[in-house]
């Protein structure tokens, strides 16, 4: 669940589905139980990021049991307690990092985050020292859209969008924070659920690697999602498709 990027799911390794699907329904969970907690109750309807996170969870085939079962033991007394944390920091070359988390254990979390950049050649920035790079947007992806993409770029655009880019025939949706509510219900209006929505980190400038260092960049990066505390992970790296392929 890396953060808004067409290469995101490229570095996953092949043969590893079942694993990653397990993976992917553990951050997923995670995010609807911080949803129900933040945003606002247990009811979709009345909750724009509980909404968000359950199309989430369809758009990946989560079982619908699944969802309203994590639901309701977030609503209830004794659920899982997650805080959402992020974290800033400096990988090999000067890449910088974006981390949100959601954990129960601040104190394991940012030991686990600070041992992999020390690993890899980085370190941990201080708050905020990121902020000027990373805006924080309302990204809507979707799919196989069924009505006129010149109408639906309109009625985006009437409910507060800032733009929307189609990249072989997936529509992306960017709207400024404030205005994901309202871009949200548009959508379900016009009766089109989103493959994927949500607030994410958008990066302003991007940074090319050569090999060696890129390498090094995406090793670090795997390890970053391979944890469970971690649900996203933001980056300024231009993503060289020679370099990806040459990684299989």
């Amino acid at each position: 669940m890396s953060g808004h990027s067409k290469w995101k799911n490229i570095m996953h390794k092949k043969g590893a589905a079942d694993a990653r699907r397990g993976k992917i329904f553990s951050k997923l969970i995670k995010e609807l139980s911080v949803a129900v907690k933040t945003g606002g109750g247990p009811d979709p309807d009345a909750n724009p990021r509980l909404r968000a996170a359950v199309q989430n969870a369809r758009a990946q085939n989560m079982p619908k049991d699944t969802v309203e079962r994590a639901i309701k033991k977030a609503a209830g007394v004794g659920g899982d307690d997650f805080q959402e944390i992020a974290y800033e920091a400096f990988g090999p070359n000067g890449v910088a990092f974006f981390i949100d988390c959601a954990t129960d254990n601040k104190v394991r979390t940012i030991g686990n985050i600070r041992s992999y950049f020390n690993k890899y050649g980085g370190n941990m920035g201080k708050d905020g020292c990121l902020q000027f790079l990373f805006l924080r947007k309302g990204i809507f992806t979707i799919e196989n859209l069924e009505m006129d993409e010149d109408q639906f770029t309109l009625e985006m655009i009437d409910a507060g969008a800032e733009d929307v880019q189609n990249e072989d025939g997936i529509l992306t949706v960017t709207t400024a924070m404030d205005d994901f509510g309202s871009v949200q219900k548009k959508l379900q209006d016009l009766n089109i659920t989103p493959q994927e929505s949500g607030l994410q980190r958008i990066c302003t400038e991007t940074k090319k690697l050569d090999e060696e260092a890129f390498m090094k960049f995406m090793k670090l990066l795997e390890v970053l999602e391979d944890d469970d505390d971690v649900q996203k992970v933001y980056h300024n790296v231009e993503f060289d498709e020679e370099l990806l392929n040459k990684m299989g």
